[in-house]
């Protein structure tokens, strides 16, 4: 891997990883509600995506579709409801796990079949997302999870659709951020009575949005040419890592045991299942 491209490779997993940070700090050490946290974060998103495509190519050149804006939307108020009550390590485990099972559970709907490594590495990873779940001392809210695990669903529908978008996926993901505006004020409009607001958190809601997701995304996605798939889906694995030391050390929140051994598994599976090559059936 070039210079360019880790210098790239590792900004973009810096910022996935801050994003799961700054919500959490957001909704636990200021007034904002989350769903004034996702209303500010897809708002500054848009813009900043949408400074960036109108700068380079002018605003007839937005892309993006409605289908795609529901899943990013549906994502991100997931994303920032379940951080009400999950911890930065346990939110991106839940996240990350989903987002790559439903990404091979696509595969194998479409032919793809995998290998005896591989269906182990799968199921290795589902027992860890159930072993997160499972009532004890420390394990975190069902509805919350549940929460992080739908945004994790739907963020691994829209992946799946963006591979299938325009040339320009840049364009695409400012067009679907602006899309997504109307669908954040009704949640807000829905939850009205009880919103929230401080400057500290409309700050940590900002800078989400415009730059750990609208310059994060716009970063991935220059180093993205120069990686391939494997490596591409391998990287991502490193964010519940950077995510649960930076909560650790930043938001003093504790790696628990049951973190532990559920990230080996999540994790350990992932890889699995990425780095063995898939068996293409005979009638795809």
């Amino acid at each position: 891997m070039h210079s360019r491209t880790l210098l790239l490779t590792s900004l973009a997993l810096l910022a996935f990883s801050v994003n799961s940070l700054l919500c959490r700090e957001a909704l636990i050490h200021t007034t904002i509600d989350a769903a004034s946290f996702t209303l500010l974060r897809l708002f500054s998103g848009a813009v900043m995506l949408g400074v960036i495509v109108c700068w380079r190519s002018g605003v007839s050149s937005i892309g993006g579709n409605w289908p795609s804006a529901g899943s990013l939307f549906i994502y991100a108020a997931g994303f920032s409801f379940a951080y009400v009550h999950l911890s930065a390590a346990t939110g991106a485990l839940l996240l990350y796990g989903a987002i790559h099972a439903t990404m091979t559970a696509h595969g194998l709907w479409g032919g793809e079949r995998l290998s005896g490594w591989q269906s182990g590495g799968f199921i290795v990873a589902l027992l860890g997302i159930i072993s997160l779940l499972l009532p004890g001392l420390e394990a975190p809210p069902l509805t919350a999870s549940l929460l992080m695990l739908t945004a994790g669903v739907a963020w691994g529908i829209y992946s799946l659709r963006g591979k299938h978008a325009a040339s320009d996926p840049i364009s695409s993901t400012a067009g679907n951020f602006i899309r997504t505006l109307p669908l954040a004020l009704g949640l807000s409009l829905i939850c009205q009575d009880t919103m929230l607001w401080d400057i500290t958190g409309i700050g940590y809601a900002v800078v989400s949005g415009a730059v750990a997701s609208g310059l994060g995304y716009v970063i991935w996605y220059m180093a993205l040419p120069a990686l391939r798939a494997t490596q591409a889906a391998t990287v991502q694995l490193s964010v519940p890592v950077i995510t649960a030391l930076g909560g650790a050390i930043l938001l003093a929140e504790p790696i628990t045991l049951r973190i532990v051994l559920a990230s080996i598994a999540i994790l350990g599976g992932i890889a699995l299942v990425i780095y063995i090559p898939r068996k293409v059936s005979a009638t795809t």
